[in-house]
């Protein structure tokens, strides 16, 4: 729960901050309020036990600190698992030599194939360490390269425009020079066009644009009730309802996060590949990246400029529009304007969450857009539904 003497304290500091103006640079709040601010805190790095997420990210926004992996909340929250490699190889590895074969595997090929993610034939630590999995890689430059309209999956068409473009003489091929310069290396930067201001990040914190200021329930806690409305307006579904038959991947996202709208493809393949077993449903949330609060210029290159809707009827045109654009396959509902199933679930900008059949939390991502990893969250819904599938591992596990 959100400490709420600190929420209204910072939220004054933040008000102070954004309407203070500085003689040479506007976005930067007055030295004596950031100084005031940092009496109160602890050194800058340090992280307490018991200390909110939202101060974390508060205090980082003030420091100027980048929004990456290792600053602000993102430092601390991480995924949260009962299939970590720890509990997989006790329950698995009979031989104790650190590896899982496929003998040692009481699941079928395609599902061993799928935690293999090295493709070495054997499960071992390295398999299920996803640090290095939001970006970065090759693969993932290249995709948003192909990926033109934003829609979170390359088609062929997409493909074939961006061979067209690269071969600009119509040779036929594509040399070594011809791909160096459509595909530059990228710099690791933020572009300058959707880099953020303080103020903007200070806003966006706290009317949770850029995040709920609640962590959510954790790890193997029952998951709070829910009734919401799909984007159509034709039914109404409560969560507690979807809980018990089989397993229930429950995610959160919005249209302007880019990140999340990436992920699209990978769920709807998610879906396409386990929805015979589980049971998905998406619930829309608010605007990462509205054009009244910190637009990006890479939301507008694919044409998704959304203000940020003032009510539940523009949300919900909002979302079914989204839903036709990613075409996930699962059902989308729509959260109201105050947030009250985002927040409490901490669903902005984007969050994964998987339930067993008895409405316990099995799996739960860290903070997007860096936690946004739909391998790992594939992962445990493999080895929940094998456990399922075993009731002694199952409960040998809990």
């Amino acid at each position: 729960m959100i400490h709420h003497k600190w929420l209204l304290g910072a939220a004054g500091l933040a008000a102070a901050l954004l309407t203070t103006r500085a003689p040479a640079r506007a976005e930067e709040p007055a030295r004596p309020l950031a100084q005031a601010a940092d009496e109160h805190s602890p050194p800058l790095g340090e992280v307490q036990p018991g200390r909110p997420e939202w101060l974390q990210m508060y205090e980082a926004i003030l420091h100027d600190e980048p929004m990456g992996p290792s600053n602000g909340w993102f430092k601390t929250s991480r995924t949260q698992t009962r299939y970590g490699w720890d509990a997989v190889h006790a329950r698995y590895d009979r031989d104790d030599d650190g590896a899982i074969v496929r003998d040692e595997y009481p699941g079928d090929d395609e599902a061993f194939d799928r935690l293999d993610q090295d493709d070495d034939d054997r499960l071992t630590a390295a398999d299920f360490d996803f640090s290095r999995a939001y970006s970065g890689s090759p693969g993932s430059f290249l995709f948003s390269r192909l990926d033109r309209n934003g829609d979170g999956k390359v088609v062929k068409e997409e493909i074939e425009r961006f061979f067209q473009k690269a071969d600009s003489n119509s040779a036929g091929f594509l040399s070594r020079l011809d791909l160096e310069r459509a595909l530059p290396a990228p710099s690791g930067a933020m572009a300058p066009g959707d880099r953020p201001t303080k103020a903007q990040l200070l806003k966006g914190l706290f009317s949770q644009e850029i995040g709920s200021l609640q962590s959510g329930p954790d790890l193997d806690e029952k998951v709070p009730d829910f009734t919401l409305k799909t984007a159509d307006g034709r039914e109404e579904i409560t969560l507690s309802k979807l809980v018990g038959p089989r397993p229930v991947v429950l995610i959160f996202g919005n249209f302007t996060c880019g990140p999340y709208r990436s992920m699209a493809g990978n769920f709807a393949k998610l879906h396409r590949r386990y929805g015979d077993r589980a049971t998905f449903v998406m619930v829309y949330v608010r605007e990462a990246h509205p054009t009244d609060g910190w637009r990006m210029k890479s939301n507008d290159a694919v044409g998704v400029s959304q203000a940020q809707p003032t009510s539940y009827e523009q949300r919900a045109e909002v979302a079914g529009h989204c839903g036709k654009v990613l075409e996930l396959g699962f059902p989308m509902l729509v959260d109201d304007v105050d947030d009250a199933v985002g927040a409490r679930y901490s669903g902005m900008p984007g969050r994964f969450y998987l339930i067993d059949k008895v409405g316990t939390i099995a799996f739960k991502n860290a903070r997007g857009p860096f936690g946004f990893k739909p391998a790992e969250l594939e992962q445990s819904l493999i080895l929940l539904l094998q456990d399922d599938a075993t009731p002694d591992h199952h409960a040998s596990a809990r």
